[in-house]
Protein backbone atom coordinates (compact mmCIF):
# COMPACT_ATOMS: atom_id res chain seq x y z
CA UNK A 1 0.00 0.00 0.00
CA UNK A 2 2.80 1.84 -0.20
CA UNK A 3 2.09 2.84 -4.04
CA UNK A 4 -0.62 5.41 -3.92
CA UNK A 5 1.66 7.94 -1.17
CA UNK A 6 3.93 7.75 -3.36
CA UNK A 7 1.97 8.79 -6.04
CA UNK A 8 0.44 11.38 -3.85
CA UNK A 9 3.84 12.88 -2.47
CA UNK A 10 5.58 12.74 -6.40
CA UNK A 11 2.81 14.92 -7.85
CA UNK A 12 2.84 17.02 -5.02
CA UNK A 13 6.77 17.43 -5.06
CA UNK A 14 6.50 17.97 -8.54
CA UNK A 15 4.16 20.73 -8.16
CA UNK A 16 6.05 22.49 -5.65
CA UNK A 17 9.47 22.55 -7.90
CA UNK A 18 7.64 24.19 -10.98
CA UNK A 19 5.94 26.43 -8.76
CA UNK A 20 9.73 27.29 -7.13
CA UNK A 21 11.16 27.76 -10.52
CA UNK A 22 8.03 30.01 -11.81
CA UNK A 23 5.99 27.68 -13.90
CA UNK A 24 3.32 28.33 -15.71
CA UNK A 25 0.25 26.17 -15.08
CA UNK A 26 1.69 23.73 -17.98
CA UNK A 27 4.44 23.34 -16.24
CA UNK A 28 3.57 22.43 -13.13
CA UNK A 29 0.92 20.11 -14.38
CA UNK A 30 3.88 18.20 -16.40
CA UNK A 31 6.33 18.55 -13.98
CA UNK A 32 3.54 17.02 -11.20
CA UNK A 33 2.91 14.25 -13.99
CA UNK A 34 6.28 13.38 -14.32
CA UNK A 35 7.51 13.43 -10.20
CA UNK A 36 4.39 11.06 -9.75
CA UNK A 37 5.38 8.73 -12.69
CA UNK A 38 8.50 8.40 -11.44
CA UNK A 39 7.72 7.96 -7.62
CA UNK A 40 5.02 5.53 -8.94
CA UNK A 41 7.99 3.40 -10.19
CA UNK A 42 9.81 3.41 -7.26
CA UNK A 43 6.84 3.11 -4.85
CA UNK A 44 5.83 -0.60 -6.89
CA UNK A 45 9.58 -1.93 -6.66
CA UNK A 46 9.76 -0.67 -2.64
CA UNK A 47 6.31 -2.66 -2.88
CA UNK A 48 7.87 -5.67 -4.51
CA UNK A 49 10.34 -5.90 -2.95
CA UNK A 50 9.12 -5.77 0.67
CA UNK A 51 6.41 -8.45 -0.08
CA UNK A 52 8.94 -10.58 -1.34
CA UNK A 53 11.15 -10.38 1.40
CA UNK A 54 8.41 -11.45 3.87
Amino acid sequence: MIFFPAVLFGALLGAYRARKRGGSSLDIAQYAAVHAIIFAILGLFLAIALKSLS
